[in-house]
């Protein structure tokens, strides 16, 4: 423990491994199948969104209020800063960024128009989903290792763990689609678990940024919560219930929230 709060950027790359490799295990499904039932993907989908959502509050905002609050600050200023800017930030990439939704004809693709097969737009649209997760867990380990009562590692540990549960159902989001799409079943995998490569990018930045600019903590904090809801609500609570089958993707979404909820404040 004495090491990972001695380096933290070291434990937050070693956490986004972590969860890189959960992402490739879910893309692994494409292996042993060619489709998914759409009923069981909504449902993994929704447990992720609730996964997400429970993490930006109990991992992220609420530690981000009490050190700012700790730090003789508004409680609330600097996270509703926060944020809002990690939502914003999010509405930017996610307009620059060629990606298309499982299900869409290549004509709805989002961001900027480019000639991109649609296989390559398709792992973008997840790989999006996880520039957010792994900057929270390197803006989480950083924090720890500021020494603040309020953000502590086997917190972010437990974001880690949570972030890398819900990456299962998005790594099989990738890779079983393009298999549809005729990929070969190992250009499916790989595409699938590459969607996750950016996770351990984002985390070492989200760890080394958190140890240099102390004072900015309750805003980095709140800035990854802000961006990881704004992709729940952009992105993954529409994917899940896409199909019209609202209350599998209800319950998978709160079954989620709650997992996360108990690991946060069990181990936090």
């Amino acid at each position: 423990m004495e090491e990972a709060l001695i380096h933290p950027v070291r434990s937050a790359l070693l956490a986004t491994l972590f969860t890189w490799g959960v992402t490739a295990a879910g893309a692994s499904l494409v292996f042993f199948f060619k489709s998914v039932n759409r009923r069981l993907l909504d449902l993994m989908l929704g447990f992720a969104a609730g996964v997400m959502m429970a993490a930006s509050y109990w991992s992220l905002l609420a530690p981000a209020i009490e050190m700012s609050k700790g730090m003789g600050s508004s409680p609330w200023l600097g996270p509703a800063i926060g944020f809002l800017a990690g939502g914003l930030f999010l509405f930017g990439v996610d307009k620059l960024l060629p990606h298309l939704h499982m299900d869409l004809p290549t004509s709805r693709a989002e961001g900027v128009k480019t000639g991109w097969q649609r296989s390559l737009l398709l792992v973008m649209a997840i790989t999006l989903h996880n520039i957010p997760e792994g900057l929270a867990v390197g803006v989480a380990f950083g924090a720890a290792a500021a020494g603040l009562p309020s953000a502590t590692l086997s917190g972010a540990t437990a974001l880690a763990l949570g972030i890398g549960l819900q990456n299962f159902p998005e790594g099989a989001a990738v890779s079983i689609p393009l298999r549809r799409e005729g990929l070969s079943r190992f250009r499916s995998f790989w595409y699938g678990q590459l969607s996750g490569i950016v996770e351990p990018i984002a985390a070492v930045l989200g760890a080394w940024a958190a140890l240099l600019i102390r004072p900015l903590l309750p805003y980095a904090l709140s800035f990854a919560a802000g961006a990881m809801v704004y992709v729940v609500v952009e992105e993954l609570i529409p994917e899940a219930q896409g199909s019209g089958e609202t209350d599998l993707a209800t319950l998978g979404t709160m079954a989620g929230f709650v997992v996360m909820m108990v690991m946060d404040v069990g181990l936090g």
